[in-house]
């Protein structure tokens, strides 16, 4: 099978279903984002220290697929026979359960810290920037069509996830947080 179909060559795209959409309909920016920000924790896993962390960046990798395709599917009544797996509440509860596990092996934040320390941790940096990003693309799309609450909630939670994790891969790694001295 050919990698390459040449469906998008005049800047359309499919969505799962079959409706084709411009390539910078929101709904394609909001997954793509989404995409970027699972090659950024692909990229973040391979700086990591902490196996711990890395194996929570791959669930986290696991789910966002479930976003992707979740954002990519328009829950509508022609697309209810796909049987497309949805975000669920579970995956909040997850992401809210990991932040408080790794907050609890932390010194409680007294300061604002600037993105940085270790490699892994600066990558994580960007992952959360990245998620907040999605965050709100995927809110503009909300405001356009029905998008499910779980999105949007699960994409704020995996942003304080990272900021969280960051710090901890910092703490692992034996670098301190570089406060912001304003």
């Amino acid at each position: 099978m050919k990698i390459y179909t040449k469906t998008g060559d005049k800047g359309e795209t499919g969505l799962l279903g079959g409706e084709r959409v411009s390539k910078d309909n929101i709904r394609i920016c909001a997954y793509g984002t989404v995409d970027e920000l699972n090659s950024f924790i692909g990229l973040a896993i391979t700086e990591i220290k902490s196996e711990e962390v890395k194996n929570i960046l791959i669930d986290i990798q696991n789910k966002l697929f479930v976003v992707g395709s979740d954002l990519a599917t328009p829950d509508n009544d022609k697309n209810k026979k796909l049987n497309i797996k949805r975000t669920s509440e579970e995956f909040i509860t997850k992401a809210e359960n990991d932040i408080d596990l790794i907050s609890d092996k932390l010194e409680p934040l007294r300061n604002f810290i600037l993105p940085g320390g270790s490699k892994g941790a600066a990558l994580l940096h960007i992952c959360r920037t990245v998620a907040r990003r999605a965050e709100r693309e995927v809110v503009q799309l909300k405001n356009l069509d029905y998008i499910s609450d779980n999105i949007v909630i699960f994409l704020n939670r995996l942003s304080d996830l990272f900021f969280v994790l960051s710090r901890y891969e910092n703490e692992v790694s034996g670098i301190p947080d570089t406060k912001w001295i304003p």
